[in-house]
């Protein structure tokens, strides 16, 4: 473009799916929407200024009118790479396609994977199922401390959470324990994206945890555009578990959040700074706390405090600034079991230099995002990924 754009924001809106893609069938995700299922069971959703951007306009959503003057650049985009977890999409915004998939562990980990986690730690293990890091420790956290067992469990995404009280094992043992065991699930049958201790504290009935946890994070599969920024000299603001998730690489600075409204405020923090760059947020509560938990009325209320967040954020936006929205799978809270969901993801392109937007050609690929990126900057084009610069007129 004539005038690229100084500083580019990019929110991702996690899990926030917009109807089944079209090879959903095969992972098991036929007939998921979940803004659709979410808006019905709210009986309409209320986002004037998602509206107003176009939301609407990529597919129209209960409650919300389409825009007769959208103010973004809008479409839908198609996941190109072999999988529908978090960090599979998150790679592939930036510039990646990855075809082998992080497994997932709906009936806990395999006995051999196990005893060797056993073996090496030299303690036992108790858990190892799916289940929500607060539940597993009412249930379990009584007998670790008496046994000293550590808790292994897992959730619908690819991870193996190790959780420990820190009078029990101390945080340099549970630090050491996950990093073995992030050795034992680099690759093959047993690759996991994320290796995740969890310390609490307290008594039975009354644990907590504590701000010790420490991710473990697979290395993304090749150079992404982040990579590119960073090496040539631009900012790369991370804030949430962005930073988790490219395990630092391409990162400047990391910004750790507490929730949706706590990533909203530093994210609207970061663009109040004079940088040169990308900021990239992830919101994890809709996925976590409400997608998972199959739960679309607390999902539907996330999603309108998220867009009476908005006007805040565009009122610190420069003329040549650049906002993007978009979501990395879905998670539709009406679907069955507890998994993410094979879906399309909207796309929302917004700047106050533009007079109107419009229909964006539909993407094949999340890449088109981090190409879009790269072509601004002129930095390094990624392999995957076409960029829809020339388009935003």
């Amino acid at each position: 473009m004539d005038n690229p754009f100084k500083r580019i924001y990019l929110i991702v809106l996690d899990s926030v799916g917009i109807g089944e893609a079209p090879d959903a069938a095969q992972f098991g995700d036929e007939g998921a929407d979940t803004l659709g299922h979410i808006a019905q069971r709210m009986g309409g959703l209320h986002m004037p200024n998602m509206g107003a951007l176009g939301l609407s306009n990529i597919k129209e959503i209960k409650g919300i009118a389409k825009a007769e003057r959208p103010a973004a650049f809008y479409t839908k985009m198609q996941e190109a790479s072999n999988g529908k977890d978090t960090m599979t999409g998150h790679w592939e915004i930036m510039g990646l396609n990855i075809q082998t998939p992080f497994q997932v562990f709906p009936d806990g980990f395999p006995d051999s994977l196990i005893q060797e986690l056993e073996q090496k730690s030299g303690r036992k293990v108790i858990g190892n199922k799916p289940a929500s890091g607060t539940e597993i420790l009412d249930e379990l956290g009584k007998e670790h401390m008496e046994t000293g067992a550590l808790i292994v469990y897992t959730s619908a995404d690819s991870v193996l959470q190790i959780a420990a009280h820190e009078e029990i094992v101390p945080i340099d043992e549970l630090y050491k324990i996950c990093e073995m065991a992030r050795g034992m699930t680099k690759t093959g049958d047993y690759m996991v994206g994320r290796v995740i201790a969890r310390p609490f504290i307290g008594q039975p009935g009354n644990f907590e945890r504590t701000s010790n946890r420490h991710d473990y994070a697979l290395k993304p599969f090749g150079r992404t555009v982040m990579n590119e920024l960073k090496d040539a000299d631009f900012d790369v603001i991370a804030i949430g578990k962005i930073n988790d998730i490219y395990d630092g690489e391409g990162v400047t600075e990391a910004i750790r959040t507490k929730s949706n409204m706590d990533g909203m405020d530093q994210f609207i923090h970061a663009a109040q700074k004079d940088f040169t760059g990308l900021s990239f947020v992830n919101l994890v509560d809709f996925d976590a706390l409400f997608g998972h938990r199959r739960d679309p009325k607390g999902y539907g209320k996330a999603l309108e405090e998220f867009d009476v967040r908005l006007p805040e954020l565009m009122d610190e936006l420069k003329e040549d600034d650049l906002l993007i929205i978009t979501a990395d799978h879905g998670n539709d809270p009406v679907h069955h079991g507890t998994d993410h969901t094979r879906e399309y993801v909207p796309l929302l392109v917004f700047s106050k230099k533009f007079g109107q937007g419009q229909a964006l050609e539909e993407r094949k690929t999340f890449a088109d995002i981090g190409a879009s990126i790269a072509d601004n900057f002129n930095v390094k084009m990624p392999e995957y990924g076409k960029s829809f610069m020339e388009e935003l007129k």
